[in-house]
């Protein structure tokens, strides 16, 4: 059962109490399901509706890692978030990381919530308690790999180390949309799902302060959110770790993660494995999630929609295999730049 702190501290979902904590670098309160048993943190950012997916990760992590020495911590801010008691084996942190109007100002997509920038805050909000954060996206499945090697890895000087867009995974000199729209030129540009954080160097650096700056300045031209403040404010000041560790899936790939076998893979994009009518992903990641939120979240009806797999003979069938044959040695160039999965590259080497 979470950590019960003896003092008056208030309810939050599930009736359980937690306890009060405050970083003492900047006020940024946060309250908490325990407190911390290790020095590194896996976090992810979500609410209610996509709990159930970053549970299912967080799971798979836990079984790769029956002994950890890191923390796995759940955050939100404004949406509140409930774990089921009948997750309490995965010794989940459940984190409130109170922001207040810290990321007033910046841009939102319709129906979204600032709680999409909560990210950003985490290196601050945890100075206290974690030297290193790697921070996930819900929409993903792990297949392997070591996160706790992962997370002691070097990577200085930089604040954060991150698997490069898939956007320029082949074309790697490509100038992104953000970039050309704040005039800035072209730098290898990160995909935001996986970011591993060293927490001083993030807070020396005062990477927070200098996205919220950009971002508020540049509100009305911004694209996507916190994704393009960190590579707009950063232009390549960031380690590039092997896309084993952030496998951006889409139909142009689908076939190349067969064979590499990733350690994680990454649903970018409007298809996800509970949302795929046209049947492009495999489905065993639909089906290796519904079991787990029939076990552990059985009033969810996860699969929305789920189509059947692509037919051989169909026409995007056809088209995948021809972008497969073309950008095959493309690809394979992007892949030998990392002689195993926990190599990186920093930007004196790039």
């Amino acid at each position: 059962m979470p950590y019960q702190d003896e003092g008056n501290a208030p309810e939050y979902p599930a009736g359980k109490k937690y306890i009060q904590m405050v970083n003492t670098s900047q006020q940024l309160g946060f309250s908490a399901s325990g407190p911390a048993r290790n020095r590194k943190a896996i976090m992810f950012c979500c609410d209610q509706n996509y709990l159930v997916f970053a549970a299912h990760a967080a799971s798979q992590i836990a079984d790769l890692h029956p002994q950890r020495d890191f923390d796995i911590c759940i955050c939100f801010d404004k949406r509140p978030v409930s774990v089921p008691d009948t997750l309490d084996h995965l010794n989940i942190r459940l984190c409130h990381v109170k922001t207040g109007d810290l990321f007033k100002g910046l841009r939102l997509d319709r129906g979204k919530s600032h709680d999409v920038y909560l990210r950003l805050a985490l290196p601050l909000a945890f100075a206290d308690d974690y030297d290193r954060i790697l921070y996930l996206d819900s929409d993903i499945f792990i297949q392997g790999g070591d996160f706790s090697s992962l997370m002691d890895v070097d990577f200085a000087p930089h604040p954060i180390a991150a698997v490069r867009d898939n956007t320029q995974w082949r074309t790697p000199k490509r100038r992104p949309k953000q970039f050309k729209t704040l005039n800035l030129p072209a730098a290898p540009y990160f995909n935001a799902g996986v970011i591993l954080m060293d927490v001083t160097r993030y807070n020396e650096q005062n990477l927070l302060d200098r996205c919220l700056t950009l971002g508020k300045e540049h509100a009305d031209i911004m694209i996507r959110h916190d994704q393009n403040l960190y590579n707009s404010v950063l232009q390549g000041d960031w380690a590039e770790l092997s896309p084993m560790w952030n496998w951006q899936f889409t139909w142009s790939s689908l076939l190349f993660a067969m064979q590499i076998e990733p350690h994680l893979v990454h649903f970018i994009g409007k298809t996800k494995p509970w949302k795929d009518p046209k049947g492009e992903l495999s489905p065993r990641f639909a089906k290796a999630m519904q079991a787990f939120s029939e076990r552990y979240f059985p009033d969810l009806d996860v699969l929305q929609a789920a189509g059947q797999p692509l037919a051989p003979d169909s026409a995007k069938m056809r088209k995948m295999l021809l972008k497969h044959f073309v950008s095959g040695a493309r690809t394979q160039r992007y892949l030998n730049r990392f002689s195993d999965d926990l190599q990186v590259i920093t930007s004196r080497s790039r």
